[in-house]
């Protein structure tokens, strides 16, 4: 055996563990979860024939497609938001602040506290006695609280801006911690004002942290499912409840498993086509 060989032996031997973790935590899952969306059950008899109904029953009800649209726009807007939120925090860490371990620290003190508990929070301040009915309750606005603010899918996006918007904001930060200054200094010698360099030379070069950020909130944005139950209502609902549902009350296992194989395909898909899209736009602001 060549130094080489040997050498590339002992690489693939540490990364054993831990491929074997994943295979078992993540890999065996999703191939199960796979098998099952081809297969049918009735009662509690699972039929391991394979089948392509799940994915027809899926084809055949609009009321799958709809939810499916609501939890990407859902997500979609929560995303962006997050993004145009976060990204002046990061600008200010990366060229303005002195002490930015501490910026980083406070940007990470949401996940100090259980997501359940910050879901739990923003239903007491939008609740029907909550925070904001009481304010405007006191500041004599209105005569008897308004109903409008919870359950409902605008509920849902700014929870979701809130649990995830610490995602987008250190994907960002790395990106524009590593643009040279002296890029930004030869920008303004050649006369660009401060809107001038920062869609030329500021967001082009940051665009792989946005692309990170975006994909980092819009896959479990998708997928949440605690955020919808809990302030989105009959109407805030996403395809991660309909999901539950079918592996829960409905009993029918291989279309939740159906249900899951499609949304993960699907959000892939739109993940790849948005960051190819946006690494296009990127290079013709440059």
């Amino acid at each position: 055996m060549t130094p080489a060989v040997a050498h590339a032996a002992r690489g693939y031997l540490l990364l054993t563990p831990a491929m074997a973790v994943l295979a078992f935590t993540m890999a065996a899952p999703l191939g199960l979860l796979l098998a099952y969306s081809f297969w049918t059950q009735h009662g509690l008899v699972v039929d391991t024939r394979l089948t392509l109904a799940a994915y027809a029953a899926i084809l055949s009800d609009p009321g799958f497609a709809l939810v499916f649209l609501r939890s990407l726009a859902i997500a979609a807007m929560a995303s962006l938001a997050a993004i145009v939120l976060a990204y002046p925090v990061a600008w200010f860490i990366a060229f303005r602040a002195r002490a930015k371990f501490l910026w980083l620290l406070l940007v990470t003190i949401p996940f100090w506290t259980s997501y359940l508990l910050r879901v739990f929070a923003w239903k007491v301040i939008l609740g029907y006695n909550g925070v904001i009915n009481s304010g405007l309750m006191a500041l004599h606005l209105v005569a008897t609280p308004v109903t409008f603010l919870l359950y409902n899918p605008v509920a849902v996006v700014l929870t979701l801006i809130h649990g995830y918007a610490p995602f987008a904001v250190l994907p960002i930060y790395v990106s524009l911690e590593k643009i040279d200054p002296s890029l930004l200094e030869a920008a303004a010698d050649l006369g660009d004002n401060p809107a001038k360099r920062f869609f030329r030379v500021t967001l082009p070069l940051s665009m792989s942290g946005v692309i990170a950020a975006f994909v980092l909130i819009f896959i479990p944005a998708t997928g949440d499912y605690v955020t919808p139950s809990l302030v989105g209502g009959a109407n805030g609902l996403m395809i991660a409840n309909l999901i539950q549902a079918q592996f829960g009350r409905a009993d029918n296992w291989p279309l939740g498993a159906a249900l899951a194989i499609t949304t993960i395909a699907a959000v892939s898909l739109l993940c790849v086509l948005a960051a190819t899209g946006a690494r296009r736009a990127a290079s013709r602001i440059r």
